[in-house]
């Protein structure tokens, strides 16, 4: 396990004189500070440093070095602390970015997944903690939950004051409804014609006079010369034969 004086992550370091000339040209001189508790003074660079060789010379040396990895100026740095075996193979150990004159060292990814996981189980244990906190038990009931008017507590365990903030005040809304009302003059809103009924007739139009015949049968006094009436059969029946009585 990783020791807290071991452990750099927390730590970070500046040097103010440095801050407003800082660029890419001196940003590995402004690294290699012996105040910068980042930077190892066993390194490569220290050595070409010291016998003021250029820094090509890395290149053909090997243990621990630094380079500079990324730029982004005038604000972010990257610097990355290597192990160098040969002129092409390195093993990355660390990398550290500089942020407006601040280095920090860069966490790995282990270091990410444990940050992510504690946090993610305080959560849990916190969400645990506060439902065990509305259970309740009793023999002849068993367990149930209760979520009563409870007041939530705050960091130090007063409970908060149920009154709420208003909203905005009176003056604020006035002011919306002047701003309001200045917009809708220079930008009326445009509503669409509202759809217009069909002209329905009134009921008094409606009705159609109707003009209903009504057939009487009338005598044939009353009928027209025009059509005469039918001939009737006026014809009497022949007088009926008797028999003659003799003298």
């Amino acid at each position: 396990m990783v020791e807290m004086k071991d452990n750099m992550l927390g730590l970070s370091w500046h040097d103010s004189a440095w801050v407003p000339i800082l660029n890419p040209s001196n940003v590995m001189d402004y690294f290699s500070e012996r105040s910068n508790p980042f930077y190892d003074k066993t390194c490569n660079n220290e050595i070409i440093k010291m016998q003021r060789l250029s820094s090509d010379q890395l290149n053909n040396m090997t243990g621990l070095e630094y380079v500079l990895l990324h730029v982004q100026d005038p604000i972010l740095y990257v610097v990355r602390k290597q192990h160098r075996f040969s002129i092409s193979q390195v093993t990355p150990l660390a990398d550290y970015y500089i942020i407006a004159g601040v280095v920090y060292q860069a966490p790995d990814l282990g270091a990410v997944i444990n940050s992510r996981v504690l946090s993610s189980v305080h959560h849990l244990q916190s969400a645990f903690g506060e439902a065990q906190s509305f259970s309740r038990y009793h023999p002849s009931k068993g367990y149930w939950w209760d979520f009563g008017d409870k007041e939530p507590a705050d960091k130090k365990g007063k409970p908060k004051d149920k009154t709420k903030e208003e909203i905005s005040s009176e003056f604020q809304r006035n002011r919306v409804d002047v701003l309001l009302g200045e917009l809708a003059k220079k930008f009326p809103p445009k509503f669409p014609p509202p759809p217009q009924p069909e002209k329905i007739q009134p009921v008094e139009e409606m009705k159609v006079d109707a003009k209903v015949e009504v057939k009487t049968e009338r005598p044939d006094s009353q009928m027209s010369n025009s059509q005469p009436p039918v001939a009737r059969n006026t014809k009497k029946p022949p007088p009926e034969k008797r028999p003659r009585v003799g003298s």
